[in-house]
C-alpha cells in the first residue's frame, strides 16, 4: 500500500515537471576560475576552446593537446584564429561528447546560435561572443540564467574587486603535492615561488621549465619560514579555503625533522624517495599550521587526476586513499574537502566520510563530468552520506557560459535520480526537492561558510 501511494504521487509530477522545480532551487558553485570585471566569454574560443573539449578534439585528431594562453595573460586574436581554424575540421567526430553537447547548448540558449560552426560561419559566430565580451549587463544576465547564487574562484582572479557581490575566494596558489613529470622536489620549488609573495595563480600541470625563486630553500628553517609565510597569507586575504591536489604518486607519511634534513642534502640528487619525503613533511607542517588558525576556512584538494604530457588521466590508488583517512583522522580540527575525479574511488570516499566528521565530497571533478558517471556518483552519495556531508555542484568553469552549461547537466541528473527514488518509494516529493535544495545550497553554504549578500540569505 506504501508503494501504491507513493508511485501515485509519482505520477502526478513527471520527470520535466521535476527538473522544472530543481532548476528554480538556488545553487552555490564552490570551484571555478572566474575572473573579476571579465566573467563571460571573450570569443568563441573561450567556449569552443574550454579544456575539456580540447582534449575531445585531440581524441579525434586534433593535433592541438596544450590549453590556450593561460589568465593572468590572453591568447592574443591570432592564436585564437590558429586554433579554431585547427579544430573546426574535428568537430564532426567529437559531436557525440557530453561536453559537445554542453557547447551547443551554450550557443543555442544563450546566444541563440543553431547552425552548425564551419569554416564560413564561426568569425560571424565569434564577432557575436566578442561584441558581448565586456556587457556587465550581459555578464550578470548570464549569471541569472544560471541560477548560481555566488561562485568561489581563485583569489588571484579577483582583479579589482569588480564582482565581489557575486565572487568569494579560495587561494589556489601553492600545489606542494602535486607531482610534475620529471621533478623531484616539486614541494620545495612551490614553496620558493611562494616565498615572500602575495598570492598569483598557480603553475600549470606539465609546467617544463620553472622560473627562478627569488629565495631559495637551504635548510629546515627555511621550510619551516617558506610554511608560517604562505600561511600568513591565508590569514591576511578573504579566502574561504585552499585548493589545492593530493598526487596519488606521493607516498603520503609522517616524516621526522632529521629524515627532512638529510633528504633537503639529497637535493641536486633527488628521485621518487626524496620527492615522497619533502611532499609529505611539507604538507603535515601545512595542515599543521592551518588547524591552529582554528575553524577559519577548508581544506579543499582534488584527487585522481594525474598529470600526462598535456592534462591528464583519472587514477587513484587504494594506497593513497588509506593514507588521505590517516592524514584527516591526524588532523580533527581542520575540515577536509574532496573533489574528486575517479569513478571507482567514490564509493571508497563515501566510506570515509561516513566515519571522519571533518572530511566532506563534492561535486564532480574534470574526469567526473559526464552525466553518466554524475549519476553513479550521485546515486552512491545519496545511499550513503546524509546531505550536508556532500556538496552537489561545481563547475570548474573559466567564464559563466560554461557554468550555465554544466549546472543544466547536473540539474538534469539530479532530476532523474530523485523521480526514480520518489517512483520506487524512498523519498516523497518534497523530500526529493529538500534534498536537492541541502546539496545544492544548503550544504555548500554551510561547509565552506559562504557568506551572502542580505538579500539572498
Amino acid at each position: 500500500r506504501y508503494l501504491m501511494v507513493n508511485t501515485s504521487q509519482s505520477s502526478m509530477k513527471s520527470q520535466r515537471e521535476f527538473f522544472d522545480e530543481i532548476s528554480s532551487l538556488p545553487v552555490l558553485d564552490i570551484h571555478t576560475h572566474l575572473v573579476g570585471g571579465k566573467l563571460s566569454a571573450r570569443g568563441l574560443h573561450d567556449i569552443l576552446l574550454y579544456h575539456m573539449s580540447i582534449s575531445d578534439l585531440y581524441a579525434a585528431g586534433c593535433e592541438d593537446a596544450g590549453r590556450l594562453t593561460e589568465y593572468p595573460d590572453w591568447p592574443t586574436r591570432d592564436e585564437t584564429i590558429i586554433r579554431i581554424e585547427r579544430a573546426l575540421p574535428f568537430l564532426d567526430a567529437s559531436s557525440n561528447t557530453s561536453t559537445a553537447w554542453c557547447i551547443r547548448r551554450i550557443l543555442s540558449d544563450l546566444y541563440a546560435w543553431k547552425a552548425p560552426i564551419t569554416v564560413d560561419n564561426w568569425r560571424k559566430l565569434d564577432d557575436i561572443i566578442r561584441e558581448r565580451a565586456d556587457d556587465r549587463a550581459w555578464q550578470r544576465e548570464v549569471v541569472r540564467q544560471t541560477g548560481i547564487r555566488q561562485f568561489v574562484t581563485e583569489f588571484a582572479r579577483r582583479e579589482e574587486g569588480q564582482d565581489d557581490d557575486l565572487l568569494q575566494y579560495a587561494l589556489e596558489w601553492g600545489f606542494f603535492t602535486r607531482c610534475q613529470a620529471g621533478e623531484f622536489d616539486t614541494a620545495l620549488c612551490e614553496l620558493e615561488r611562494c616565498w615572500g609573495k602575495r598570492p598569483e595563480s598557480p603553475m600549470p600541470i606539465g609546467t617544463g621549465s620553472r622560473p627562478a625563486p627569488t629565495r631559495t630553500i637551504n635548510s629546515l628553517d627555511d621550510v619551516h619560514a617558506a610554511v608560517d609565510d604562505y600561511v600568513s597569507n591565508i590569514s591576511s586575504v578573504p579566502v574561504l579555503s585552499t585548493a589545492t591536489h593530493l598526487s596519488t604518486d606521493i607516498n603520503y607519511c609522517e616524516i621526522s625533522e632529521s629524515e627532512m634534513t638529510d633528504a633537503l642534502s639529497r637535493r641536486d640528487r633527488a628521485s621518487i624517495e626524496e620527492r615522497n619525503i619533502y611532499a609529505s613533511y611539507v604538507n603535515e607542517r601545512f595542515l599543521s599550521a592551518l588547524e591552529r588558525l582554528g575553524d577559519t576556512l577548508v581544506f579543499q584538494f582534488s584527487m585522481g587526476a594525474e598529470p600526462l604530457p598535456f592534462e591528464t588521466s583519472s587514477r587513484l590508488s587504494q594506497q593513497t586513499i588509506g593514507q588521505l583517512g590517516a592524514m584527516v583522522s591526524r588532523h580533527p580540527g581542520l575540515r577536509f574537502q574532496c573533489l574528486l575525479a575517479s569513478r571507482h574511488a567514490n564509493q571508497s570516499l563515501c566510506s570515509l566520510c561516513r566515519e571522519l566528521p571533518n572530511l566532506s565530497l563534492a561535486g564532480y571533478w574534470w574526469h567526473n563530468f559526464f552525466p553518466s558517471v554524475i549519476g553513479q556518483v550521485m546515486e552512491e552519495r545519496l545511499d550513503m552520506l546524509p546531505t550536508n556531508k556532500q556538496v552537489g555542484f561545481f563547475s570548474d568553469a573559466y567564464v559563466v557560459e560554461w557554468a550555465y552549461a554544466k549546472v543544466q547537466i547536473v540539474r538534469e541528473v539530479l532530476a532523474r535520480t530523485l523521480s526514480a527514488r520518489v517512483e520506487q518509494g524512498q523519498y516523497t516529493c518534497d523530500e526529493a526537492l529538500t534534498i536537492a535544495h541541502a546539496i545544492l545550497f544548503d550544504s555548500p553554504k554551510t561547509l565552506l561558510g559562504i557568506r551572502l549578500p542580505s538579500n539572498m540569505s
